[in-house]
């Protein structure tokens, strides 16, 4: 569950976006070509189940399956849910169960050109309710397409393509949640487009934002912490008139994958109050390389992203001013049974191995190495029974060392889920 706050959406406002989603599943009910459409993209997406997601970051947000149904308005979404049972130096709060997510996608042709998408996502039941993408697409070229509204900014693969039915794990990876703010949302504009090359296609993005705001530093965590950076108003406005630059460019090659290096720059704190100078303009940035390729039947993904912020010298050394993760995911198919009518079902061996250190660096006094890390291994099994939904087993075995570097948490369990478009 993530701790930062999120924006709430009115009953008011969820009622009308419900009566919305009804009207428009009566519509796509009536047209007679969403039967066929389905089972064709199913038929496609199911030859590569078991393979890594080689059609790339950008476009994510489009390849969904409720997408190019009928008529000019289509409804779908996702649903997550899981179980978990850790130990965590011999104590234990037990077994327990959540639905951890329920996502609403809308998306609109409204015109040739014009394409618009938004997803509402529900977390831990009603607990959380925010909008996550409410955005307008105007396409000039392939290679040069507007983008504006409440967009995912392109910091390494996963903001952008962290739906739950394309991963092998219950837990999304720690690199991209705890030092990449995922998933990270906001109010902008820019422009992203593809261009074809000899060896593949080049994809770009490029946006303007509001930003991070000063939790960053001033958060309940007693640590440097970007996702705490998220704030209750930023769909509303920016917190200090600065906005924030991210961009990405990658690399895709059919049958291969795709490999990408982004980055993310921002101001984070309020430094003027009323028009009245009250501290320095403290940046952040963000930089990260992440890749999604095949070798063979072995699927491999992963990232790694690294991050300066500019920690006010009272807090240094206890507040990170550098910090850096990685993850890499690894999974290949060991069966495929043809049973319960299922022609298309495979089962996967899953592998991850990921690393977070919030604070790198030394301390002045001591010159001794400043710690604050966590380190995990998650062997799982997987089984698709068609494309687009997932059962999961996990086993997690977790690492947690203090500034010091003495051990502070040793963890370990299990974890069934599940996910599912619909």
């Amino acid at each position: 569950m993530s701790s930062h706050p999120r924006r709430r959406v009115s009953h008011a406002g969820l009622t009308g976006f419900v009566v919305l989603c009804c009207v428009t599943a009566t519509s796509r009910a009536a047209c007679a070509q969403v039967d066929t459409v389905r089972a064709d993209s199913t038929k496609r997406a199911a030859s590569t189940a078991s393979r890594a997601d080689t059609t790339g970051v950008q476009g994510s947000i489009y390849r969904r399956p409720f997408i190019g149904g009928a008529g000019q308005t289509s409804i779908g979404g996702y649903a997550e849910g899981n179980t978990n049972y850790f130990v965590e130096d011999g104590i234990t709060d037990g077994f327990s169960m959540e639905l951890r997510r329920f996502n609403i996608f809308l998306f609109s042709a409204i015109g040739p050109r014009l394409r618009f998408i938004s997803e509402l996502e529900f977390e831990h039941g009603t607990e959380e309710i925010s909008l996550e993408t409410a955005l307008l697409d105007f396409q000039v070229d392939p290679a040069f397409v507007v983008r504006a509204g409440i967009l995912l900014p392109p910091i390494g693969g996963f903001n952008q393509n962290h739906d739950s039915p394309r991963w092998e794990f219950v837990d999304r990876p720690l690199v991209s949640t705890r030092i990449i703010p995922s998933t990270l949302s906001e109010v902008g504009f820019g422009a992203y487009g593809r261009v074809p090359l000899r060896i593949g296609t080049l994809t770009y993005d490029a946006y303007l934002t509001n930003g991070l705001g000063d939790g960053v530093v001033q958060n309940t965590e007693g640590r440097t912490l970007l996702a705490a950076g998220k704030r209750v108003d930023q769909f509303a406005e920016d917190n200090n008139g600065s906005p924030a630059v991210s961009g990405r460019l990658a690399l895709q090659r059919r049958g291969v994958g795709e490999v990408g290096v982004s980055f993310y720059s921002a101001v984070y704190n309020a430094f003027r109050v009323e028009g009245v100078a009250v501290d320095v303009r403290r940046r952040l940035a963000l930089s990260a390389f992440d890749a999604n390729v095949a070798v063979g039947a072995l699927s491999l993904r992963g990232e790694i992203a690294a991050a300066r912020v500019d920690v006010p010298e009272s807090l240094a050394e206890i507040f990170g001013s550098r910090q850096w993760g990685a993850h890499l995911d690894a999974a290949i198919p060991v069966w495929r049974p043809r049973v319960l009518g299922l022609r298309n079902a495979v089962v996967n061996a899953a592998l991850r191995a990921e690393y977070v250190d919030y604070n790198t660096g030394t301390f002045r006094t001591t010159a001794r190495p400043i710690r604050d890390d966590v380190l995990a291994l998650v062997p799982g099994l997987t089984f698709h029974p068609v494309a687009g939904t997932v059962f999961k087993v996990n086993y997690r075995r977790q690492w947690t060392r203090d500034l010091l570097g003495n051990a502070t948490a040793r963890l370990g369990g299990y974890q069934v889920g599940m996910a599912t478009y619909f």
